[in-house]
């Protein structure tokens, strides 16, 4: 890059300089008048390419002045380092050195994860846990009612095999346990194919490069799979209860002549 190119880059606020790949891809030159538009930052910048570079290692990037950004975003503000630790046992220790260091200065530091770091960007779009939460709720009811319905029915037209169930001899513990048993069995089924249902939508996004920042946000935890087999239970173990329970105790006279 031309030294006349740098001097016209750093007197230019809306300068930029492009690596010479990605120039090449786009066909821009010296003097054309770019804009990217912001995902990250909800900002569309308008650049002057200013100069075409060629580091010795391809970034395929665009440099420009990033005053231009803190004036359009007011939380794009100061300086940003990232640092590598070894371990991540080692994070809180890093984190307590470096805003130790620079407790008593003008400039205080706040050092955290990369991961927090995002989940501050998310908490900027309001209170997205109780969003999601009160959506989940809501679904979770509904799947409960439905649930619910479809046992009813399924016991009610099996009340004769109910009844001759105890006239072999099964308690009505057992038969309840059994109409119990098979409920949550079905329900624990459907909650695992909708688990993997969910990562095989979810594992492409995580492993593209084209994720985002935020893709860390679609990864399913271990704890999540432990929730959702916990719901699946509950949801398969209430759906049954209203209708086993009463049938459980069914007068095998009345079962056999049941007509369904």
């Amino acid at each position: 890059m031309r030294f006349h190119q740098v001097i016209a880059w750093q007197k230019d606020r809306a300068g930029a300089i492009v690596e010479n790949a990605l120039a090449k891809q786009h066909g821009w030159k010296p003097g054309d008048r770019i804009v990217i538009q912001g995902k990250f930052f909800p900002v569309n910048l308008e650049l002057n390419i200013r100069g075409i570079c060629k580091p010795a290692v391809p970034a395929r990037g665009i440099w420009f002045n990033w005053k231009y950004v803190e004036e359009a975003v007011s939380y794009a503000k100061g300086d940003m380092y990232i640092l590598l630790a070894d371990s991540p046992q080692d994070l809180p220790r890093i984190e307590a050195a470096v805003d130790g260091m620079f407790h008593n200065s003008p400039s205080s530091t706040r050092t955290e994860t990369e991961k927090q770091m995002e989940l501050d960007f998310i908490s900027m779009l309001g209170n997205v846990k109780a969003f999601v939460l009160s959506i989940c709720t809501a679904v979770v009811f509904a799947i409960l009612l439905v649930s619910a319905n479809t046992m009813t029915m399924s016991i009610r037209e099996r009340t004769r095999e109910v009844a001759l169930l105890k006239t072999l001899g099964f308690t009505r513990r057992t038969v309840l346990l059994l109409l119990l048993g098979e409920a949550v069995t079905l329900s624990l089924a459907g909650g695992r194919l909708g688990l993997l249902a969910a990562y095989g939508l979810f594992y492409p996004l995580v492993h593209s490069s084209k994720g985002g920042p935020f893709a860390f946000a679609t990864k399913i935890a271990p704890e999540t799979f432990l929730a959702v087999l916990a719901v699946a239970i509950m949801v398969g173990f209430l759906s049954a209860t209203i209708s086993a329970y009463p049938a459980s105790g069914l007068n095998i006279v009345e079962g056999l002549r049941h007509i369904g």
